[in-house]
């Protein structure tokens, strides 16, 4: 592990906070360095309101979109609401289609198969359309690129809303109404909007139009907070808003469908983490597993009896998906060590029969092992389909587009993409993506990387330090959970290795001056000889309460330890 230590922000500023919100140095370092300044601005992210989000109306093309609804809810017709397979596509369709049929019955869903049509819009799709005499289609969480495709379905007389989060391609499709805060022409004030979170704005539109407040949309933020989490979105600004009342409606009163899968786990109170970790994971399972259809059905049944059966059914999916994952990540590791003749800057393996819905998921497992820019492929009709997952640091989609030539298909973003490619283009892509990732990658992003706020002593951990710690969630990119590093630890004498298998590390830490406290490391048994015969230590931690027979006391999460 590399360990760096973030740069300490102006002296000046942080005093400036500290004086003005009466909080002690590191807290105050922590907030400048995620842009926090002054009092104003520590208050509105320590008291996120429903009054901060912006007027929908300020994204382009959204009085068209508003206008186009409306004209098909007076003249009674019928509209498709599709959505891609994922949770941010899932829970968009759920909360578009939930929504509108408050206001109008003639709504329809319909969410693209994986493996027959692919992602985003399809064609199959929009002759479902025209054979089932619908004449608007709301897409959500894709769409923007599909240019071909929304021409073909004006040919048809069908017209496309698009709520999409993703960058546009330079062309914008003829659409009624394209809305993408990403879209270079478009003011709106916060661009990281997941796809659920664009619909959200559309749905607000809406309510403002008929008289209604946001607060009458806050049973809908289920939904939000679980696309904002899953799609791995910046949590600040207005996604922190979305995502802070979210979670507050998920751990009080969810609806049926996200009830029923908390049900399954035994957690009292769900941070993002958990939705991440949780939730996100069932709904992912039907699009990979079965069909993305079942996810959607879960999220807008309001019947408790039938949501926990649909959840029985989810979670099914989940454990197959598991087991599925287990046995791929296990024959690619084979096939790694196999190929292990020369040192690699990347990670490529394929096998025809890997299941395609779970590619993705072994791809970020393979670059958790390996540390290296990784493709995983399988056999998808006459190509081959490739996830894509990247280091910090590096844009895995910038170097597949440099070996375009190989490729007939992808997509993505910066650390995760997909691919499609002809078989016997294989091995010269392999090639090429290994010659440009060797020479455009820094060496050091090959190392792990973990990055400390701030340093600080044992002596800074005290319950209110803690309290207002646990204030800066709901945690996510932007507003990572605080880590910290200390210096010169010394283990009391009762470090050991625990866990059924003696994997992990527990220490009782000390330092001159300070009150000795737990940390616990996970799969970190191995480092014990670091804290042994109280030998001096450093330590990158995070901070978090550990419960134990109705006792509550602070611990450290360990990241990493060095001598």
């Amino acid at each position: 592990m590399r360990w760096t230590l973030k740069p300490k922000p102006e002296p000046h500023k942080i005093q400036a906070l500290q004086e003005a919100l009466q909080v002690d140095e590191p807290i105050a370092t922590l907030l400048v360095q995620r842009g926090i300044e002054t009092f104003e601005q520590a208050k509105t992210f320590f008291r996120p309101s429903l009054n901060d989000l912006h007027d929908p109306y300020l994204m382009k093309d959204m009085d068209k979109a508003v206008a186009r609804i409306e004209k098909a809810i007076i003249n009674k017709e019928n509209i498709l609401i599709y959505g891609d397979y994922d949770v941010d596509g899932t829970t968009s369709v759920a909360l578009m289609s939930s929504y509108l049929k408050t206001k109008h019955d003639l709504v329809y869903t319909y969410i693209p198969n994986r493996y027959d049509e692919g992602y985003g819009v399809s064609y199959k799709g929009i002759n479902f359309a025209m054979e089932n005499d619908f004449s608007l289609i709301i897409a959500l969480d894709c769409g923007v690129k599909a240019i071909e495709k929304v021409a073909y379905a004006k040919d048809l007389g069908i017209d496309f809303i698009i709520c999409d989060h993703h960058r546009p391609a330079g062309e914008i499709p003829d659409a009624v109404a394209v809305l993408d805060p990403k879209r270079a022409d478009c003011e709106y004030p916060f661009k990281e909007l997941c796809g659920c979170g664009v619909g959200f704005k559309l749905i607000q539109a809406l309510a403002k139009k008929d008289g209604q407040s946001v607060e009458d949309l806050v049973p809908y933020l289920d939904l939000v907070a679980t696309a904002i989490g899953a799609d791995i979105v910046p949590i600040n600004g207005e996604n922190r808003v979305l995502a802070y009342f979210g979670l507050q409606v998920i751990n009080s009163n969810p609806r049926p469908g996200i009830k029923a899968i908390l049900n399954q786990v035994e957690k009292s109170k769900l941070t993002i983490t958990d939705v991440v970790f949780i939730v996100a994971p069932r709904i992912n399972a039907a699009g990979r597993m079965k069909h993305g259809n079942f996810a959607v059905a879960l999220l807008v049944e309001e019947d408790t009896d039938n949501a926990n059966q649909f959840a029985l059914e989810i979670n099914q999916y989940n454990l197959d998906r598991r087991e599925t994952d287990k046995q791929i990540t296990e024959a690619a590791l084979r096939q790694i060590e196999e190929q292990k003749e020369q040192e690699r800057f990347t990670t490529v393996v394929y096998d025809q029969t890997w299941h395609k819905g779970v590619i993705g998921i072994v791809a970020s497992r393979l670059t958790e092992t390996y540390y290296r820019p990784t493709l995983v492929f399988t056999k998808s009709g006459d190509l081959l389909a490739a996830s894509a997952r990247s280091v910090r640091g590096f844009d895995v989609y910038e170097a597949i587009g440099a070996c375009s030539e190989h490729i007939e298909q992808f997509g993505g973003h910066k650390y995760a993409a997909g691919l499609t490619l002809k078989e016997e283009n294989y091995d010269a892509f392999k090639q090429a993506f290994e010659a440009t990732v060797s020479k455009t990658i820094n060496k050091n992003l090959l190392v792990p990387e973990i990055k400390a706020d701030v340093k600080i002593d044992l002596k800074d951990i005290t319950p209110k330090f803690y309290r207002i710690l646990k204030q800066l969630a709901p945690y996510g990119p932007e507003n990572m959970t605080p880590v910290f590093m200390t210096e010169d630890l010394t283990d009391t004498g009762y470090g050991k290795c625990v866990g059924q298998d003696k994997t992990h590390l527990r220490v009782t830490v000390s330092q001159p001056d300070s009150n000795a406290i737990v940390g616990i490391g996970f799969g970190m048994g191995d480092k014990y000889d670091i804290i042994s015969d109280k030998k001096p230590f450093r330590a990158v931690y995070s901070v978090d309460e550990n419960e134990w027979q109705g006792h509550v006391s602070l611990q450290l999460k360990l990241r990493d330890i060095k001598t």
